[in-house]
């Protein structure tokens, strides 16, 4: 079966460009200001140190007889207050514009637009060879983490997990990353072609790639090509097109009976929350940032009430759709809601989606799957226009491990139990 959502392209923390349908990627070119001073506007990092603190990824210090002298300049004699205020504010506004073209485009409403997928499944035949690239923040990539367990593919698809770098891309450089929840995937080294970041990966197909090296990612070692790297394509041949070789082949995901269901709901889930969310966070216009919240918040209005009388979206049967779903609200109380400013609710004032959220996140594989620490740093840490001091906030209590394994009752949708969190 075969999505055909409108084109949307869902697509990762560092998107681009947009129609509707695609995958996400950390690939983005930053452009480098000119030096006019002795201070660079962005001084280097340093990754030199791979523990969890937060300072190891601060800028490296300016030297202080330069930050005094620069101080003297803009709060000495030489600017009033105001007009220091009105110049900072207009250099940050133009620098936030430029910064923002190149993170999430936006068209000249400012609704934030995104690519659409380069690598998509023709004719696909061999399922010998295959190797899945990840990032733990990105929920599309999380969508096939999810499936491939679920079918019991971790044999039949090795995988290696990368993680956003400083500069944009993805790389395999942080070996052993920390991790939360049960057991948690965490990133590790290339262990397919043992490149450093994922752009090299890409790099490595006949003729070489010089687009956006975005996850998920399924690569053929045999070829040495990139076989998709769209998600819904991805997920729909783990769910049908290698049960020979899964663990758990009788589950399926997306049964003939209820694939209408399952292509209604997407077309509504995928634009207003799955995009949506983002459509809030890099809205470029205060009209286009109320569409999006409005189109969010009422789709998941909808998705509340029906969720009411309905375990899953598509009745008592877990399909591709819901695994959709999750992958969003999972994320939504610790980043969405306030890095991307999607700030009417929080995911635990919804009772029946907050239960519906923990009935998944309880079904045994999936909870491995959600690293809440690299997925809190991916998004507060990386994403410098939309969090200039990458100051990462306290972890929400709704999305504590320990409260989503509290019981959601949702065996019978109508006596699911409400979390009560504040």
């Amino acid at each position: 079966m075969s999505f055909s959502a409108p084109s949307l392209s869902p697509h990762s923390l560092f998107p681009s460009a947009t129609t509707l349908h695609r995958e996400s990627s950390f690939n983005i070119k930053h452009r480098k200001p000119t030096r006019r001073h002795v201070i660079t506007p962005c001084p280097k990092m340093s990754l030199n140190n791979t523990n969890n603190d937060n300072k190891t990824l601060l800028p490296n210090p300016i030297n202080p007889t330069l930050l005094t002298s620069l101080t003297n300049l803009l709060w000495g004699k030489s600017l009033p207050p105001g007009l220091l205020v009105t110049t900072v504010r207009t250099a940050w506004s133009a620098t936030w514009q430029l910064m923002m073209s190149q993170l999430a485009p936006s068209d000249p409403s400012g609704n934030y637009t995104r690519p659409a997928s380069k690598f998509r499944f023709t004719n696909f035949s061999s399922t010998t060879a295959l190797h899945l690239y990840v990032g733990l923040p990105c929920p599309w990539a999380h969508r096939t983490l999810i499936v491939r367990a679920l079918k019991g593919l971790e044999d039949a698809v090795p995988m290696s997990v990368a993680s956003p770098g400083l500069d944009g891309l993805w790389e395999f450089k942080r070996v052993g990353g920390s991790g939360s929840g049960s057991g948690a995937v965490v990133p590790g080294l290339d262990t397919a072609n043992g490149c450093e970041t994922l752009k090299e990966v890409y790099g490595l197909r006949k003729g070489g790639y010089d687009g956006r090296a975005g996850v998920p990612m399924l690569w053929d070692k045999d070829s040495k090509d990139v076989v998709c790297n769209e998600s819904i394509d991805i997920i729909e041949f783990f769910n049908s097109g290698l049960n020979g070789l899964a663990s758990n082949p009788e589950l399926d995901l997306s049964p003939p009976e209820l694939k209408e269901k399952i292509q209604q709901w997407y077309q509504i889930i995928y634009p207003n929350v799955n995009n949506g969310v983002y459509r809030c966070g890099f809205a470029q216009s205060q009209e286009a940032y109320d569409r999006a919240v409005n189109d969010l918040f009422s789709t998941l209005d909808k998705l509340e009430n029906h969720l009411a009388s309905s375990r899953y979206l598509c009745g008592d049967t877990l399909t591709l759709v819901d695994v959709c779903l999750f992958t969003t609200l999972i994320r939504f109380d610790p980043v969405y809601n306030v890095l991307f400013k999607c700030t009417k609710k929080k995911l635990c004032e919804y009772p029946n989606l907050h239960a519906y959220m923990r009935d998944i996140y309880q079904i045994p594989k999936v909870a491995a799957t959600c690293n809440f620490t690299e997925i809190v740093d991916g998004y507060y840490k990386i994403l410098f226009p939309l969090n200039p001091g990458s100051i990462k906030p306290i972890m929400p209590s709704s999305s504590e491990h320990e409260i989503l394994c509290k019981p959601h009752g949702r065996e019978s949708p109508s006596s699911a139990i409400p979390l009560l969190v504040k």
